[in-house]
C-alpha cells in the first residue's frame, strides 16, 4: 500500500482472514450486489444512476469499499472514515490500476 496508514492488515491468520470469509464473497464480490448497492447509494444521494462510459469499474470498486465498511463497522457518520485492511483492498478488482488510496476526508 502506498502510505503507512494504509498498511493495515485485519490481523487474522490466513484461514480466518476477513478477505477470505464467505461473507466477503457474498456481500462485496458479487456484481449484482454491487449494482444494487450503487443504485441505492445514488438514490439516497438523489443522483441519476447512469455511469459514464468506462466508469463502471470505478463505481463498482467504490460500492465494494462502502459495502465492506458497512459490513465491518456499520453506518459511519458524515466525515468519519476508516481504513479498509489492505488484505481486503487487494481482493477488490482494480484492472485499470486506478486505486486512489485512503483520503482522510473529502
Amino acid at each position: 500500500m502506498p502510505t503507512d496508514i494504509e498498511r493495515k492488515c485485519c490481523g487474522q491468520l490466513l484461514d480466518s482472514c476477513v478477505s477470505m470469509l464467505p461473507h466477503m464473497d457474498a456481500y462485496i464480490m458479487q456484481g449484482g450486489v454491487l449494482r444494487l448497492a450503487r443504485r441505492i447509494w445514488n438514490d439516497v444521494r438523489a443522483v441519476a444512476d447512469r455511469p459514464d462510459p468506462g466508469e463502471d469499474n470505478k463505481q463498482f470498486r467504490f460500492a465494494a469499499y462502502r459495502q465492506f465498511v458497512v459490513w465491518q463497522y456499520g453506518a459511519l457518520a458524515r466525515g468519519h472514515r476508516v481504513v479498509i485492511p489492505s488484505c481486503c483492498v487487494w481482493r477488490i478488482p482494480d484492472p485499470l490500476g486506478q486505486y486512489v488510496g485512503f483520503l482522510t476526508r473529502r
